[in-house]
């Protein structure tokens, strides 16, 4: 009796998540096409494709990368190997995990009031940019120090006791075990940028612009932008409509592509990894 109640909740939820996903495919597929993906929009949004949107979005997801990774995966790092064990580094450690639940527009207005305004990038792709790699931070911290402390220390134990030090201890005997786990984290954390919305509603995104951005203080397209406008804001609903859910088909595509590979390679970890602790 116990499994049926916990079991019809989950199967009826599943069923509903793969229900929307078919109706997603179903009112999307007959919009994709070639020209769909490498055309830009025209005649007010109610024509042509996409590219600027999928251009836009890759390019403040690459930004966000280039910030975020290289200081998520060193603090993680820091945090799992260096930082002593005191109420400093817990109240760090509570205070990085409790970011990843902080609602995006907040990171967005955050975003406003650092990099635009304080800093002067204006409304911008590299404002934008930037205030995604905030969002992605706790994220990859977070994960990266979990890959790393999940990592034996007799694999430290007996890098030290044959005269590394404890970076070459670090980079050589934890840090090829611990990527996997980390590269999945990165993943995860670019699934979740690549369909936000309001980071970039305050910093840079456009209504509309037939144009790919040609430098870092250019105003872009994003795909979930441009299909909350669809959705919201244009003026002739039914002829945007086709255009909406081929640009949510795309976007759902992109996100379950990098989850996917993110459990694939966790899996593999899971695998791989027959050390007793």
């Amino acid at each position: 009796m116990g499994f049926v109640v916990l079991a019809v909740p989950l199967f009826g939820f599943i069923a509903f998540v793969l229900y929307l996903v078919f109706y997603l495919f179903q009112q999307g597929i007959g919009v994709l096409s070639w020209r769909f993906l490498t055309q830009p929009p025209t005649a007010g949004m109610t024509e042509g494709g996409i590219l600027p949107c999928i251009v836009g979005t890759a390019t403040v997801t690459f930004i966000s990368l280039l910030f975020s990774v290289p200081v998520g995966i060193g603090s993680g790092i820091y945090l799992a190997e260096y930082a002593p064990n005191n109420f400093l580094t817990r109240l760090i450690r509570s205070s990085v995990r409790s970011l990843a639940g902080v609602p995006s527009i907040v990171y967005g207005l955050f975003g406003v009031a650092l990099f635009v305004s304080a800093m002067k990038l204006g409304m911008s792709v590299l404002a934008s940019g930037l205030t995604l790699g905030l969002v992605n931070l706790p994220w990859i911290i977070t994960t990266s120090e979990e890959a790393m402390t999940a990592i034996p220390g007799s694999f430290r134990e007996g890098a030290l006791a044959l005269g590394s030090t404890k970076w070459e201890s670090i980079r050589r005997n934890v840090l090829p075990y611990a990527f996997p786990g980390i590269l999945t984290g990165v993943l995860l954390a670019v699934a979740r940028t690549v369909g936000e919305t309001a980071p970039i509603l305050f910093t840079g995104v456009t209504y509309y612009a037939r144009q790919l951005p040609t430098s870092l203080s250019s105003k872009f397209m994003a795909l979930p932008y441009h299909l909350f406008a669809l959705a919201t804001q244009h003026d002739q609903v039914a002829k945007t409509r086709p255009i909406a859910f081929g640009t949510a088909l795309v976007l759902l595509v992109f996100v379950l592509a990098f989850d996917t590979l993110a459990f694939v390679l966790r899996m593999r970890v899971a695998r791989t990894n027959t050390w007793q602790v």
